[in-house]
């Protein structure tokens, strides 16, 4: 059963979305990104996903206050994501109550200070934020190519111990085009005990009925949603709205 994972992404507070990361093109969706939290719990999902876009850019966490309120005031499993480049930045995600943290950018830059991190705090605390371009992974909000393909670059962190995923592709999220399907069969061919989580694209119900169908095991969704393309109570009578939290050590 596919586990469905909605999205707030944070800049100067407001709930955003970009358009293939794109920080000239953004839509504000909404002033309180607490309330809009509040609004996918009361909807029956238990999982959230949330990006400090301000703190992608600045290359550290800005939006800690925002983290707090939401994971203060909602029962929601949150992962957090967005300028973790260091070891403050990490401990201010999980002290302002981040369950998870997606890394991206420092598991490229820094490989050896974040296979730190997953000996220290163990790699059940991460997901792995695996942004595409081109089949080469994008840092640092999307504003950079790495030099690293995909595939190898999941081979190494698996091994390590990750077993998360969020995949991006970058050409498509934002624009309700569809999700890369291709690619994500392409991942679970390589990798099929990986919980990989498909992100970016996503236009309606029905690609994420199309995610289920095709094996993938989560899916992140956001503009669909905010945009009035996604049915939830369709979603919640397919899918088990008490889908388990993350167990959390």
């Amino acid at each position: 059963m596919i586990e469905l994972i909605p999205a707030i992404d944070i800049i100067n507070g407001q709930c955003v979305r970009l358009t293939k990361g794109d920080y000239a093109r953004k839509t504000v969706y909404g002033d309180d990104p607490v309330a809009v939290a509040r609004q996918f719990e009361a909807l029956g999902f238990r999982r959230l996903h949330v990006v400090d876009l301000d703190g992608a850019k600045a290359r550290h966490i800005v939006n800690a206050d925002v983290l707090r309120r939401i994971t203060s005031q909602t029962a929601l499993t949150v992962d957090f994501g967005g300028g973790i480049k260091s070891d403050d930045d990490l401990r201010l995600a999980f002290d302002n109550g981040a369950h998870l943290v997606t890394v991206g950018s420092m598991a490229v830059t820094e490989p050896q200070h974040f296979e730190a991190w997953l000996q220290t705090y163990g790699p059940d605390r991460f997901i792995l934020g695996a942004d595409v371009r081109d089949g080469m992974v994008s840092i640092n909000g999307w504003k950079e190519d790495s030099q690293l393909q995909l595939l190898p670059f999941l081979s190494h962190y698996t091994r390590l111990g990750i077993s998360r995923v969020l995949c991006t592709d970058i050409s498509k999220d934002g624009t309700l085009a569809g999700p890369a399907i291709s690619l994500y069969k392409q991942i679970m061919e390589a990798f099929p005990g990986l919980h990989l989580i498909a992100s970016g694209g996503v236009s309606s119900t029905d690609d994420i009925f199309t995610l289920e169908r095709e094996g993938i095991p989560a899916v992140v969704f956001g503009k669909a949603f905010y945009e009035g393309r996604i049915d939830t109570a369709r979603l919640m009578a397919a899918f088990n709205p008490n889908n388990p939290q993350i167990p959390v050590k």
